[in-house]
């Protein structure tokens, strides 16, 4: 397996167009976490935990190098990223509420991603998600970045979950599913390549607001390529 990834980036605010100096200060202003991996896998900023934490046997522990897992300081889309050289067990994890700017009424976020891989040549069979976001429990809610299991050519998603008693009460197979009925941006096509970098960016607006309508939006390399709406 390989998978090169770069320059997270989670932001609370969504930013509109405006002028440099405008957008500059509300980018410094948003800014909830970026891990950058030029010099270690731990964030650069975080309002959460900057720690990079690994879950084995022995319990959570400090992220470290190992034959799964490899930091390029020179390797990444802006200086250093991470290398993923086999699918393994190791993933990445940071913690804290503040990393996202979480909040149970009213949550909008931006989350920023760069990936340099050609799926159906670097990736080992079986799901594989570059990004993650999720709480105690992924039945009380769960949001991530995708390659399907199966299909040829793998096919890339961004999915929203809520609570599992919301989106699928009848307790049915997710690989199994039709387009439809996931709560998901599904792209059988999707600009993903050993030779040049993909930015992925995926928004989320409104969420836990029941005055206002959830959205969800995914965008590729600045193009907008779908929504998921309540």
């Amino acid at each position: 397996m390989k998978l090169i990834t770069t320059s997270t980036l989670l932001a609370t605010l969504l930013l509109p167009l405006a002028g440099a100096a405008q957008s500059t200060t509300s980018l410094k202003q948003a800014l909830t976490f970026h891990a950058s991996f030029d010099k270690s896998f731990d964030a650069d900023f975080s309002r959460g935990d900057k720690a990079a934490l690994s879950r084995t046997k022995q319990g959570t522990v400090p992220l470290a190098a190992n034959d799964e897992l490899k930091l390029v300081p020179d390797g990444g889309r802006f200086g250093g990223g991470l290398h993923f050289t086999k699918k393994g067990s190791t993933q990445p994890r940071f913690k804290g509420a503040g990393v996202l700017g979480y909040n149970a009424t009213n949550w909008s976020a931006s989350v920023s991603v760069w990936l340099k891989l050609d799926p159906d040549k670097d990736l080992e069979p079986g799901y594989c998600d570059p990004l993650q976001i999720v709480g105690e429990d992924t039945k009380k809610g769960f949001i991530f970045l995708e390659w399907s299991k199966d299909e040829t050519p793998r096919e890339f998603r961004f999915a929203i979950r809520p609570k599992i008693e919301l989106w699928n009460p009848s307790g049915l197979d997710w690989a199994k599913m039709t387009d439809a009925q996931r709560p998901a941006v599904n792209l059988r096509r999707a600009p993903f390549s050993r030779e040049a970098w993909t930015h992925a960016v995926f928004t989320l607006e409104n969420l836990n607001d029941k005055a206002k309508k959830p959205v969800g939006k995914l965008w590729l390399n600045g193009k907008l390529m779908g929504k998921i709406e309540n």
